[in-house]
């Protein structure tokens, strides 16, 4: 069920994409991909925080 989880942002964004390519908004649909592919970039790129430990 997890993977599931970890899945459906990614076929949400799917699923729009398709539907505002087939309602022939096509530029609307690239935008929303290439700002898709970017967060997920971003995501995987980006510093991880560093959480403060109480000394």
């Amino acid at each position: 069920m997890a993977t599931l989880k970890g899945l459906l942002p990614w076929l949400a964004v799917l699923a729009l994409v398709m539907l505002l390519s087939a309602l022939r908004l096509r530029l609307l649909a690239t935008a929303v991909s290439l700002a898709w592919l970017a967060w997920c970039v971003w995501t995987w790129i980006r510093p991880t925080r560093r959480r403060s430990r109480p000394d």
